[in-house]
C-alpha cells in the first residue's frame, strides 16, 4: 500500500483549488490537508498543518502588496523544514521557470498540461524526483525567444524580484544585507542574461511575464 502523501494547496483561483482538491480526493494515497488563497495563508498553513507536499501557484498575491507570490516562495524553499514544493503557473518563460528550479522547486506544472501531469508531479517531489511536464520541459529546452541567453542564479533572481517592485539598490542591500557593490553586479548580471539592458526594460520584461 502506498504512503499516504498529506498535500496543501495554494491558489487564489478557487476553480484551481477546487478541481486539485477533486483530483487528490480520487487518490486513494493522497489527501488534501488545508488551503491557501495567498503567502500570508500559505505561510500559517505551513506553521500549523504538517504535509508532505506543497502545490502553490505562483501568481496569488504575496506579503506587503507583492502582486506574485515569488519572493515568499523562494524564502519557503529555502527554509531547512520545507517539504518538496510543486509549482503550479502559467508562466512560460526559460528563465524563470529555469530560476524557480535553482530556487528549489521539486517540480513544475503548466496549467496547461492535463491534469494527471499535477499527480505525477506531486508523487515525484515526495521521491525527491524532478518533474517537469511537457509544457514546462519542452520551454526550459530550448528558449523561445532569442534575448534569453541565460539562467538567472537564485541570488540573481532574488535581486530581480525586489527591482520588479521598485526598490533601489542600496534599498535591496540593506533587505538583503549585502554590499551595494554585489547587488549592483547581480542586478547587472540578471539584465545581461535576460538580454534586457535597463532597470525599466527589466520592470517592461516582468510585466509582459505577468509577474507585476
Amino acid at each position: 500500500m502506498k504512503q499516504n502523501i498529506r498535500v496543501i494547496v495554494a491558489d487564489d483561483h478557487s476553480v484551481i483549488r477546487v478541481c486539485v482538491a477533486y483530483l487528490l480526493a480520487a487518490e486513494p494515497h493522497m489527501s488534501l490537508v488545508g488551503t491557501a488563497i495567498d503567502a500570508p495563508s500559505l505561510a500559517a498553513l505551513f506553521e500549523s498543518r504538517p504535509c508532505d507536499v506543497i502545490v502553490a501557484d505562483l501568481g496569488m498575491p504575496g506579503f506587503d502588496g507583492e502582486n506574485n507570490a515569488v519572493t515568499m516562495l523562494g524564502r519557503l524553499m529555502r527554509h531547512p523544514a520545507c517539504p518538496p514544493v510543486v509549482i503550479l503557473t502559467m508562466l512560460r518563460h526559460p528563465p524563470v521557470l529555469n530560476a524557480l528550479l535553482l530556487l528549489g522547486a521539486a517540480a513544475i506544472v503548466d496549467k496547461r498540461d492535463t491534469v494527471e501531469a499535477l499527480i505525477h508531479a506531486i508523487e515525484a517531489a515526495v521521491r525527491h524526483r524532478r518533474y517537469l511536464s511537457r509544457h514546462v520541459e519542452l520551454r526550459t529546452r530550448r528558449s523561445a525567444r532569442p534575448r534569453h541567453v541565460g539562467v538567472l542564479s537564485a541570488r540573481e533572481w532574488e535581486v530581480f524580484g525586489y527591482c520588479v517592485r521598485g526598490f533601489t539598490v542600496s534599498q535591496i542591500a540593506e533587505r538583503l544585507r549585502r554590499s551595494t557593490k554585489t547587488i549592483s553586479m547581480q542586478k547587472r548580471s540578471a539584465l545581461r542574461k535576460l538580454g534586457l539592458e535597463t532597470g525599466t526594460d527589466l520592470i517592461d520584461y516582468a510585466r509582459q511575464i505577468g509577474l507585476v
